[in-house]
């Protein structure tokens, strides 16, 4: 693919931030060593349609095992990622449908719904495409780097972190996620339990570090033992991803 296609792909920061309520950084790790192309919408657009795309898995479906099965990653990335990729487009595309027809048109009894949906698909859009960068095989481990000393410093260590991130993903009520974020009015990183993709979020911030809560991101292999999925999860952590999407993160402004 060549670095004009593959911009195209990434694009630049785009609106998915103001109907999620999160800026998307989606550091695609050989882009970022390259030239610090990590600040993109979740998936990037087609460049023709301007739709949203669902991004392919950066290794196969089977590279997480035994930690996350083959099985489960297809699933999830195939199905229920591509879903909220098309509900985010159905639901731009009747928004302009609505607009088109005037204020007296039916569409715009619409407008409730559909924004709406653009905020639940839009997040978890968003969401999943970090948090399929934010793992590797081979993974895990602890961190180096900028990411490491971050964490020493709005944490009190790696140990310390681990505990609140841990503890927050299991404990989010019904399905949602684990967040680690940078905050840029503070300059400092907090972590989030966000109920499905958008509830409990905070305005400004950056995703970094993510992981999926909701059942069908684990219970094929883990059932109703969440707690078990998270602490598997750590096995797989890419931080060489978390380190580069943090040193995009700390270049932006709220």
């Amino acid at each position: 693919m060549s670095d004009l296609n593959r911009r195209e792909m990434l694009g630049t920061l785009g609106t998915l931030a103001a109907a999620s309520g999160w800026i998307s950084l989606n550091a695609n790790d050989t882009l970022a060593q390259e030239k610090k192309e990590a600040a993109a919408p979740a998936g990037g657009t087609d460049s023709k349609t301007k739709e949203y795309v669902l991004p392919p898995l950066p290794y196969p479906p089977d590279a997480l095992e035994p930690h996350i099965d083959a099985q489960t990653m297809t699933l999830h990335h195939d199905k229920h990622h591509a879903a909220y990729v098309k509900g985010l487009n159905d639901a731009l595309a009747k928004l302009a449908a609505a607009r088109d027809a005037g204020a007296t048109g039916p569409g715009m009894d619409q407008v409730r719904d559909l924004t709406d949906a653009v905020a639940f698909n839009g997040s978890g859009h968003t969401l999943h495409s970090v948090f399929w960068l934010n793992m590797k095989k081979g993974g895990g481990g602890e961190p180096k780097g900028a990411i490491a000393k971050q964490i020493e410093t709005d944490f009190g260590g790696f140990d310390k972190f681990k505990a609140h991130f841990g503890n927050v993903a299991k404990k989010v009520q019904g399905s949602g996620w684990g967040i680690l974020a940078w905050e840029p009015l503070a300059s400092r990183m907090i972590v989030l339990g966000a109920e499905k993709h958008d509830n409990l979020t905070m305005f400004g911030c950056v995703p970094l570090l993510v992981l999926d809560v909701w059942e069908h991101a684990y219970y094929l292999k883990y059932q109703n033992n969440r707690g078990g999925y998270v602490d598997a999860w750590w096995n797989v952590v890419n931080w060489e991803n978390v380190d580069s999407r943090l040193s995009a993160a700390t270049k932006l402004t709220a």
